[in-house]
C-alpha cells in the first residue's frame, strides 16, 4: 500500500511538472491541456506563440475591439494585476494593440497603469470623441492612485522643509531653536571658565507663515521616450501647487513650449495638455522658465528630461549657467519613473554637473525628499544614496 501510495505522488508530480512546462513552452511542448489551463494557454498564444525561424507569429487578436476587449478580459481573470500590465505592454508592443486602445470597449478591459496611460496621452490628438471619456477615466483612475500613494508624503516632506529653511530670531518654543546655528552664531560669547556658549541670539525656525516662500518650476520634457516622467510630474506638480506656502509652475516642452501651470489643479486635465512624442529643445524651454522666474534666490528649478538636446547645445548650456548665476537652484532628473537608471546624453550631462546642476535618475519614492532636500538647499547626495537608485554616470 505504501508503494502504491508513493507511486501516486510521483506520478502526481510528474503530471504536474508536465503541465507547468506545457503552460511555459506552448504548443511546442506538446500534450493537451484541459479547462482553465487550456484558456490561459489560449491567452499566451495569441501574445507569445511565434515561428521558432523567427516568421509570422501564429496568434494574434486581428482588427476586432470586441475580440481584444475579450482577451483583454481573459488575462486578468487568469493572471495577477502585475502580469497583466506586463502583457498589455507586450501586445502594445508585438501586436500593433496601439490603434485599438482607441475602442472604448478594448480600453475599458484594460487593467490601467503609468504606462497605459502614456500611451493613451500619445494618442491623445487621434483619439475619438467616443474614447475619450473612457480614456479620461482610465487616466483618472491611475492619477487617483499615485496621489493616494504619494501626495501625503510628498506634503509632509516638503512643508517640514519649508518650516526649517525658515529662519527667525525669536522661536516661539524651545523645539523651534536651530542649536546648531545659535551656537556658531555666538561663539564669540563662548566663557572658558564654564565651558559654555552664552546664547545672547537665538536662531530658530520660522513655522506656521503663509506667504509663499519658495518658488518651484517643473520644466518636463514631453518625447516620447519620456512618458512615465511626464505622468508622475503632473501627479507632482498638482500635489506641490495645493501647498500654499509654493508657488509651482508647470512647463512641458518637446520642440515648442506649453505652459500648463492652469492646469495644475486637476492632473488630468494637465496630462490631457501634453502631446507626447515630437524633437526636444531645451534651451528655449529654460528661456522660457527664465521668463516665469521672480526670485531667483527662492526659487528651485526641476529639468526632467534625457537630455537628448534637439536644438542648439550651446544654448542649453548658456540658460543653465545664466539660471545658476543668477542664484536658481537647478536640479536635472533623467528620469522620474521606477524603472531606474535611463539612457540618457551623458556628454550633456557631464556639461551640467561641470555647471553644479546635478543630473540623475529619481524614482517617485525619493522625490518628496529630493525637493525637500532642495528646498532646505541640502547636499542631494545622502538623500539619493538613501533612495533605492543609484545616480548613473556622472551626475554628481
Amino acid at each position: 500500500m505504501t508503494e502504491l501510495l508513493e507511486n501516486d505522488a510521483t506520478d502526481a508530480a510528474a503530471a504536474e511538472r508536465a503541465r507547468r512546462w506545457r503552460l511555459v513552452l506552448g504548443g511546442a511542448a506538446g500534450g493537451t491541456l484541459t479547462g482553465a489551463d487550456a484558456r490561459m494557454d489560449a491567452a499566451l498564444a495569441v501574445l507569445y506563440d511565434r515561428d521558432d525561424d523567427g516568421g509570422e507569429r501564429r496568434g494574434g487578436l486581428g482588427a476586432s475591439a470586441p475580440r481584444v476587449a475579450r482577451w483583454l478580459g481573459d488575462i486578468r481573470e487568469y493572471f495577477p494585476s502585475t502580469v497583466v500590465r506586463l502583457m498589455q505592454r507586450d501586445a502594445i508592443d508585438r501586436l500593433g494593440l496601439t490603434r485599438l486602445l482607441l475602442e472604448p470597449e478594448t480600453l475599458a478591459a484594460t487593467e490601467p497603469d503609468v504606462h497605459l496611460v502614456g500611451t493613451l496621452l500619445s494618442l491623445n490628438r487621434v483619439m475619438p470623441e467616443r474614447t475619450r471619456q473612457t480614456a479620461r477615466m482610465v487616466v483618472g483612475k491611475v492619477v487617483a492612485e499615485l496621489e493616494k500613494r504619494l501626495a501625503r508624503r510628498t506634503v509632509t516632506a516638503v512643508t517640514g522643509a519649508l518650516d526649517r529653511s525658515a529662519r527667525t530670531h525669536r522661536p516661539r518654543r524651545a523645539a523651534d531653536i536651530d542649536w546648531d546655528r545659535t551656537i556658531r552664531a555666538n561663539l564669540r560669547h563662548y566663557l572658558p571658565e564654564r565651558r559654555t556658549v552664552i546664547p545672547s541670539r537665538l536662531v530658530g525656525y520660522a513655522r506656521r507663515q503663509r506667504a509663499v516662500r519658495r518658488d518651484i518650476v517643473l520644466c518636463v520634457d514631453q518625447s516620447g521616450s519620456m512618458a512615465a516622467s511626464v505622468v508622475y510630474a503632473g501627479v507632482f506638480g498638482a500635489v506641490l501647487a495645493s501647498i500654499r506656502s509654493l508657488r509651482t509652475s508647470m512647463v512641458v516642452f518637446d520642440t515648442s513650449v506649453a505652459d500648463l501651470t492652469e492646469h495644475l489643479h486637476d492632473p488630468v486635465d494637465l496630462l490631457f495638455g501634453t502631446q507626447l512624442g515630437g524633437g526636444t529643445d531645451i534651451g528655449r524651454a529654460l528661456a522660457y522658465c527664465r521668463r516665469l522666474i521672480t526670485r531667483p534666490n527662492d526659487t528651485v528649478l526641476v529639468l526632467i528630461s534625457d537630455l537628448y538636446e534637439g536644438g542648439p547645445r550651446e544654448e542649453m548650456l548658456r540658460q543653465v549657467a545664466s539660471l545658476t548665476s543668477s542664484g536658481v537652484q537647478v536640479i536635472a532628473l533623467l528620469a522620474l519613473s521606477d524603472e531606474g537608471a535611463p539612457q540618457y546624453d551623458r556628454e550633456n550631462a557631464a556639461a551640467l554637473a561641470a555647471l553644479g546642476v546635478p543630473a540623475f535618475a529619481c524614482t517617485p519614492d525619493v522625490f518628496p525628499d529630493l525637493m525637500a532636500a532642495a528646498i532646505e538647499r541640502r547636499p542631494l547626495d545622502g538623500v539619493l544614496a538613501a533612495g533605492p537608485h543609484r545616480a548613473p554616470g556622472p551626475a554628481r
